[in-house]
């Protein structure tokens, strides 16, 4: 690839990656303002917690409810895709992000924190961290740059297979 070349794939990808960062930059710093935690309360950081019944739950990085951020990017890169073929993928992905962000943020207003209270057995839950919300942010963007690799079927395929393990999951839990 000669320089004139490799210098418009970077022009290419260097504005919607950063439109990517700045947005999760903005949607971190809405978190913190509402209030939300960096880090657990538990004092520790995990990558990983697996127990959906543990206090540590949507605190932590990684929770198994990033599997459903997961199949939530799988679910917009087909939306997009269809919506506006002619858009890059990347900025496809910058628009997903912007998305999954926004919800990030609304799903840990008060408002929506106490609804959630109502109507589940999460009488503790205060919302997520902020390093829980980045993990979910992160599972998305995978789950939708995973459905970009995998295709239509196989992602439908791998969208039907993680339902049911996360329904089984849950159930015996």
């Amino acid at each position: 690839m000669d320089a004139g070349r490799a210098s418009e794939a970077f022009k290419g990808k260097f504005w919607p990656c950063l439109a990517i960062i700045m947005v999760v930059a903005v949607a971190v710093y809405k978190l913190h303002r509402q209030g939300r935690m960096w880090l657990c309360s538990c004092g520790r950081f995990a990558l990983w917690i697996g127990d959906i019944w543990s206090p540590e739950n949507s605190q932590q990085f990684l929770d198994p409810y990033s599997f459903t951020h997961v199949l939530h990017g799988f679910i917009f890169y087909g939306l997009l895709a269809w919506l506006i073929p002619r858009v890059s993928s990347l900025w496809r992905l910058w628009l997903a992000v912007s998305f999954e962000a926004l919800w990030e943020v609304v799903e840990n207003t008060d408002r929506i924190i106490e609804r959630y209270r109502g109507v589940t057995a999460a009488i503790g839950y205060h919302g997520d961290t902020i390093v829980n919300s980045l993990g979910d942010i992160l599972s998305f963007g995978v789950g939708f740059m995973l459905a970009r690799h995998l295709g239509f079927r196989r992602s439908v395929a791998v969208f039907v297979v993680t339902e049911v393990v996360l329904l089984g999951w849950i159930e015996t839990a």
